[in-house]
């Protein structure tokens, strides 16, 4: 299979990624409640003759697709949830359960990944390989990724490589963003109880305040970054609820406080976190108050390995054109990073705002919306690479590269990052 046929059936794919989507999106689930998206994906899956597992980290799907003859195995991923948002646009595909929506592209994620499993299925006897295809729930912060490896998700096959994409409405339609290194930050969030003295709301001098010192450890904290952390680095400290109180003129008992912290490594999780409970102690003493924190951690950052990034860079050009395919780095987090720090791999991002279109809101927004054209170029991408692990030269000499590294478990360090211009 040349590499130009891919791109061919891919976009003869187009309407089926629509209609998929579009589904998708009109019954959009949360996260370990995606049911019916399960189902559908399931039942796709095994229309095209994979071995299907069902109920992997409660309501993920895993599909393999064996190659005619033994190969590196690659690990495709592609998250399923949706947002606990209500939809604000107006379409013939709007979502038809209030409170809920796909306001990430988590459906063209599915879409995407269906696509590719239909593709790549056509070509089965060419594989030298296996393919794993794993459709993931609870993306969102729910520890989806978690819950499938605990399920041992990584095994059975174990994966050799491990590839996600994302849809991206930062980039217009046509780029594709790929990096070698840190990718998305690791995540983690926290809560600070303050606890006080309540009253009138006319007897301030009576009560001890909790709104008073949660309002100046808000802004205390502001100071972290700014003068704890080297200006080089990269770091986000957030507050983004506050909850106190219960009426305009009562002074409450408690207040609480629950933000997120991001960056791309953990030792600086570690002084931000020891600076946050030194400040929030501290400013909620000298107000009379108490202040307790509790910490949660949710993702590590997303590394990609550099020599497979290197691989999805030359084909991503090869897509869109190199100079179409851009670098850079992102602070929001994503539970791939959980898979990447087992398997080597890489996490790129397809480019899907068209602003003329009115595709240019952002995601978690109740009007975002993508170009559907950026699906056929996610889909060229991520078939393409996982043709060259599993149909190409490096299918076939998998085995004696691997021993010629030493790396029986794992042989992206050897990959070379120029790739020939057919796979045949």
């Amino acid at each position: 299979m040349a590499l130009l046929d891919v791109d061919k059936e891919a976009q003869t794919l187009l309407p089926q990624l629509v209609a998929t989507r579009r589904d998708l999106h009109r019954y959009p689930e949360l996260g370990f409640q995606e049911t019916r998206t399960a189902g559908l994906i399931a039942g796709r899956l095994r229309e095209l003759g994979l071995e299907v597992q069902t109920g992997v980290g409660q309501t993920g799907v895993v599909g393999l697709l064996e190659g005619a003859n033994p190969g590196p195995t690659v690990l495709l991923r592609f998250d399923m949830d949706a947002l606990p948002i209500t939809e604000a646009n107006e379409t013939d595909y709007t979502s038809q359960h209030p409170g809920r929506m796909h306001a990430c592209g988590h459906d063209g994620h599915v879409a995407m990944g269906l696509g590719i499993a239909s593709l790549l299925a056509r070509h089965q006897s060419e594989i030298n390989g296996t393919l794993k295809f794993i459709f993931q729930p609870a993306e969102e912060g729910l520890g989806g990724a978690f819950a499938m490896i605990a399920d041992g998700v990584l095994h059975n096959p174990r994966p050799d490589v491990a590839l996600a994409m994302h849809l991206w409405n930062e980039l217009p339609l046509g780029q594709i963003r790929v990096t070698a290194g840190p990718a998305m930050a690791a995540s983690s969030r926290f809560t600070l109880a303050i606890s006080g003295h309540g009253g009138h709301g006319a007897a301030p001098h009576k009560g001890r305040d909790p709104i008073l010192a949660a309002a100046h450890i808000i802004t205390a904290l502001q100071s972290i970054v700014s003068r704890n952390i080297d200006p080089l680095e990269s770091v986000v400290v957030t507050i983004g609820q506050i909850t106190s109180g219960t009426t305009f003129n009562v002074i409450p008992e408690t207040a609480l406080l629950k933000g997120t912290v991001r960056s791309y490594n953990m030792e600086l999780h570690r002084i931000i976190y020891r600076r946050i409970l030194e400040m929030a102690t501290n400013v909620a003493a000298a107000f009379g108050c108490e202040a307790v924190m509790e910490t949660v951690a949710i993702v590590p950052a997303v590394v990609n390995s550099p020599e497979v990034a290197g691989v999805v860079a030359a084909i991503a050009g090869q897509v869109v054109g190199p100079h179409n395919v851009v670098d850079g780095q992102e602070m929001a987090s994503e539970d791939m990073g959980h898979f990447l720090e087992e398997i080597p791999g890489c996490y790129f991002f397809i480019g899907s705002r068209n602003a003329p279109a009115g595709f240019h809101y952002p995601h978690h927004h109740p009007r975002f919306d993508f170009d559907e054209q950026a699906m056929v170029y996610g889909v060229a991408t991520m078939a393409r690479v996982a043709a060259y692990y599993v149909m190409g030269d490096f299918a076939r000499n998998w085995q004696r590269i691997a021993e010629d590294a030493a790396l029986p478990d794992s042989f992206s360090t050897t990959t070379p990052a120029n790739i020939p211009p057919s796979l045949t």
